[in-house]
């Protein structure tokens, strides 16, 4: 099968809801397991803390991208990783009680990297997968299946108290294999090998692509001010007074389902009027509604309207990803996939550590109330470059239909369907 053809528009949506739920649960292992299990077997903060230079590997994937576009098959890729998990979860299963030792680190770094590795694969699958014209309902569900992911490796941690961090572990592990048996179940996507051999020059054409800078800049720019607001929103619901359970509540729970019901809709509103528009009215309303964090900040208002205040910030920023996600997807050729989407990306995340950074300093010295209304100035440059940026959602089409089979001899001669 070759990009999505011959798969019901139905079940390609469950094929996207199984993978980027394969995709959110490692990270939630990641980011909301790994801590507490560290803690609870004795490593320090600053041990903790280590933890998050392990997310480089998500930053530096496009490093490694070409070889899922170069050799195998994106299915097996995604399943490979998901064994190589399943492996590092039995080595914690196996870790000691009194602290975790040499190998539990090598064990979690080998799982960032194949989670990392895991999610170039599935993205290149699903962009080969989902027809032209179709991302914004493919990434409301894309967006609604990895917060679910999020949320389930969360639940990891009802477990240790039943039946232990062993069995927590080793429960996860089975989970991690029976994915991997039903990822390889799913319809091949096949690229053609001539795509495959000439890998690098199509990557080279790509970039230099006319209006490339228009296009670097905006990736760069369009989702910035939540990048930058994001770090400073839980020391602020702290600083407020609000209790543990509060924020993970109102900030967590009520967050997720804002931020999934804001994904729906705006998968909605890039089908109705196309994704160059969208990019346009959502990213204004993901903009504004930082400025609502700062006017809860300034009046120092109380429970209900810092809880409206996120709500509204979750939903808006839900809108916007669905776009953004549309247009990074539209623009990648479906067959170099892996390679291109990796590094836009990438490219993306690099801006998010840069901003987030001096988001600390930047609030001592100015307080929440203008640093929240700094973080809305920040993504204002996007705007300027959107229209260049633009260009690139016909031009990936008019690219892609001259690499299709149907024009080009050589491509005719790549892997049959199946």
């Amino acid at each position: 099968m070759e990009w999505g053809q011959g798969v019901s528009w139905r079940r390609q949506l469950a094929i996207i809801a199984l993978v980027y739920v394969v995709e959110g649960f490692p990270m939630g292992v990641y980011a909301d397991v790994w801590p507490v299990f560290f803690r609870r077997h004795g490593a320090t903060l600053a041990e903790i803390g280590w933890l998050s230079g392990l997310s480089l590997a998500w930053s530096l994937k496009v490093l490694w991208s070409p070889l899922i576009d170069r050799f195998g098959e994106r299915r097996r890729w995604i399943a490979a990783c998901l064994v190589v998990m399943a492996g590092c979860l039995l080595v914690f299963a196996g870790a000691s009680q009194d602290g975790v030792g040499a190998l539990a680190w090598l064990a979690l770094g080998l799982f960032c990297l194949a989670s990392a590795t895991q999610d170039v694969a599935i993205d290149a699958y699903t962009i080969g997968l989902v027809e032209r014209g179709r991302e914004g309902p493919a990434n409301s569900v894309r967006i609604t299946a990895y917060r679910a992911g999020l949320i389930a490796a969360g639940g990891m941690l009802l477990l240790p108290r039943w039946i232990g961090w062993s069995g927590a572990f080793g429960i996860a592990a089975l989970g991690f294999v029976l994915l991997a048996g039903a990822v390889l179940v799913c319809p091949r996507v096949a690229v053609p090998e001539a795509a495959r051999r000439e890998l690098l020059p199509a990557l080279r054409r790509w970039i230099l692509r006319k209006g490339v800078f228009s296009v670097a800049a905006f990736i760069l720019l369009y989702r910035i001010g939540d990048r930058a607001m994001g770090p400073m929103v839980a020391p602020f619901w702290v600083d407020r007074g609000f209790s543990d359970e509060e924020i993970a509540f109102a900030k967590t729970t009520l967050g997720t389902l804002a931020t999934i019901a804001g994904a729906v809709a705006g998968g909605g509103v890039v089908s109705r009027i196309g994704i160059g528009r969208s990019l346009g009215v959502l990213g204004v309303l993901a903009m504004g509604s930082n400025l609502g964090y700062a006017a809860a900040a300034a009046v120092n208002a109380g429970w209900i309207g810092v809880v409206s205040a996120s709500v509204l910030e979750s939903f808006c920023g839900g809108l916007a990803s669905a776009a953004f996600l549309s247009y990074l997807m539209r623009i990648c050729e479906k067959e170099h996939a892996a390679v291109q989407y990796a590094l836009v990306t990438s490219l993306y995340a690099f801006a998010g550590t840069l901003v987030a950074a001096p988001s600390g300093w930047l609030t001592e010295r100015m307080g929440y109330a203008a640093y929240f209304a700094l973080t809305a100035a920040f993504a204002l440059p996007a705007f300027a470059f959107l229209r260049g940026a633009r260009g690139w959602i016909g031009s990936a089409e008019g690219l892609e239909a001259a690499l299709t089979p149907a024009s080009s001899p050589e491509l005719q001669r790549g892997p049959p369907r199946s």
